[in-house]
């Protein structure tokens, strides 16, 4: 769009007040869709369909982890993520308005479709902190089901900021809003809403410094609810009960996997099948051919340093049935470890030591003080405070 953010105005740094340009340039936009002929409106809507494929997919990654899908999975939420949400009463949260007469419906049902891909869009292209914050409180709205106009709360937004890694948005959301920015979203942004699934979409779309700044946040948190953000198990029938550490071992994210065990996550909790995220990483492991093996053994060795000892695991007998194989996969020190054939090596013992020593505030900054190897100092990970 070209707006530049105005004088004393930093992008994620606090909200200025907002010049009667903007409001102009904003009003001017979504002025422009509504003035469009039919035939007009359906040659754009042609023109970005991809775009509006890539919204809709938002939502089945939510539901169905599956970037592709056009729908989310049947009963995980209906409806597009854009059109949807829950609109906040407290103050810099948006708006929730009343169920709209039905006459005015249709009609306020279009606008909002408008108003909503245009929010969507905005942060996709990266737009300034200031400006889709004045959008998203008081430009942008969404139709919900029962007739409702409501504003996109934060934790909608971070969705939205994680999906397209809009990095200063989800810094200034997560500053600004910690509790609502990590809220359960609506039904149509999230299958279940027992729990919000931002640290699960953080290693989806492999957001590793965007994750690193929600461990930040809900270290603030009472540790109840710091649990139940780390410990947070996906919608069973359609996610099958993973928690964030097996979809980090799913899709082999070494960095990701790293800071959720450095900041607290259970490498013991089981999914709906009973699996352990060592198992799911075994399984990814035990794929033929083995391809990525070097960023699979990495996550292991990750594992190795916060699991206790005595972990029972779904595939040790697997692993005890086929042994040559999975020495050859493995190595044999590795091997003989997890069948518990022999006892953690004296560098896996005093690694795990180390590691106690540091605390979740200072991890992982602190790996740089500890004579750890390579390896366990995962790289591009100095954010800035």
């Amino acid at each position: 769009m070209g707006l530049q953010a105005p004088q004393g105005g930093v992008p994620g740094a606090g909200l200025p007040a907002v010049p009667s340009s903007l409001r102009a340039t904003t009003n001017a936009l979504l002025l422009c869709s509504q003035s469009l002929t039919g035939s007009q409106w359906e040659g754009l809507q042609a023109n970005v369909s991809g775009t509006e494929a890539r919204t809709t997919s938002f939502t089945a990654s939510t539901c169905a982890h599956t970037r592709g899908s056009p729908q989310p999975a049947e009963g995980c939420g209906q409806g597009r993520a854009a059109e949807s949400g829950v609109g906040q009463a407290e103050p810099g949260q948006g708006r929730q308005g009343g169920v709209t007469p039905p006459a005015q419906g249709a009609a306020s049902q279009k606008q909002c479709k408008k108003s909503s891909f245009a929010f969507y869009q905005a942060v996709r292209d990266l737009l300034p902190v200031w400006f889709l914050e004045d959008m998203r409180t008081m430009e942008a709205f969404h139709w919900e089901d029962g007739g409702k106009v409501s504003a996109y709360s934060p934790s909608e937004a971070l969705l939205y900021a994680l999906v397209h890694d809009h990095q200063p948005y989800a810094r200034h959301l997560l500053t600004k809003f910690p509790q609502s920015a990590l809220a359960v979203p609506s039904q149509n942004f999230s299958c279940c809403q027992s729990s919000a699934p931002h640290l699960a979409m953080a290693v989806r779309y492999n957001r590793a410094r965007i994750l690193f700044r929600i461990l930040k946040a809900i270290q603030a948190f009472p540790p109840s609810d710091r649990a139940g953000h780390l410990d947070r198990r996906g919608c069973s029938r359609v996610e099958g009960g993973k928690t964030a550490l097996h979809v980090a071992c799913e899709l082999v994210r070494p960095e990701c996997l790293l800071l959720l065990l450095g900041h607290g996550a259970s490498p013991c909790l089981q999914d709906s099948a009973g699996n352990t995220p060592l198992d799911t990483l075994l399984e990814q492991i035990s794929h033929m051919p083995a391809a990525n093996m070097r960023a699979k053994l990495l996550c292991l060795d990750c594992l190795f340093f916060f699991v206790p000892q005595d972990l029972q695991f779904s595939m040790k007998q697997q692993l005890l049935d086929n042994r040559q194989q999975w020495q050859d996969l493995l190595g044999e020190n590795r091997f003989q470890c997890l069948v518990g054939l022999a006892p953690p090596s004296l560098f896996v013992g005093a690694m795990r030591v180390l590691i106690r020593t540091i605390s979740p505030e200072h991890f992982p900054e602190a790996l740089d003080d500890l004579p750890l190897p390579h390896f366990l100092k995962p790289l591009d990970l100095k954010l800035e405070s």
